[in-house]
């Protein structure tokens, strides 16, 4: 007997759940100077550049994505794909002003922050959405060829972090490459193919 699909309610309460925890993870990982994988990475580290907001920038660079995500993953994907973004950009927008992180140790920061990312990335997936990016063609992969989405997600974004060296010291890319494995670590544990049949 298949499981019964997520509501409209549920998945609604899943994108601000999700974008939430990214929101959050994300403003840890800048709090203590880290960057992580995937257009979220690059987003961070384009602000540490440039100083501009790192939600604004990570919905500029999903653009090309969105193509990509309706062409393979269906018009509904993408929808929710893009209401994520644009949740995400707005809590990026206020998160510092509803949390003020004034300190915060990096190892703590790239460990919770990465894992908390995962569970944000997590439970978009299993309401067929995502963050964009590299996350589109890692649930692609995995939904036609079987790929683990994770694995996927960890290459990419175990380069994302490693082009960061421009902008940030060793130890800080060695801690943000640690972030990028507790994120995709997630991923790799609790979503597998055929796990959630119907969802």
């Amino acid at each position: 007997m298949s499981a019964a699909r997520h509501t409209p309610l549920e998945d609604v309460h899943a994108l601000l759940i999700g974008s939430s925890f990214i929101a959050v993870g994300l403003t840890l990982l800048k709090a203590a100077g880290l960057v992580t994988g995937g257009v979220a990475g690059v987003a961070l580290i384009v602000s540490y550049l440039t100083h501009w907001p790192v939600g604004v920038v990570f919905l500029a660079l999903n653009i090309p994505f969105y193509v990509l995500a309706q062409r393979t993953l269906g018009w509904m994907f993408t929808a929710k794909t893009l209401a994520t973004n644009l949740l995400l950009a707005g809590l990026a927008w206020g998160m510092p002003h509803w949390l003020k992180v004034t300190g915060v140790d990096p190892v703590f920061a790239a460990v919770f922050g990465g894992t908390i990312i995962g569970m944000g990335i997590l439970a978009l997936a299993r309401h067929k959405a995502s963050v964009g990016g590299v996350g589109v063609l890692a649930l692609y992969l995995q939904e036609r060829r079987g790929i683990s989405a994770g694995k996927v997600q960890m290459i990419a974004d175990c380069l994302v972090v490693a082009a960061a060296f421009t902008v940030i010291s060793r130890e800080r890319l060695l801690l943000s490459i640690l972030s990028a494995v507790a994120l995709s670590a997630v991923i790799i544990a609790n979503h597998k193919p055929g796990r959630y049949e119907g969802y």
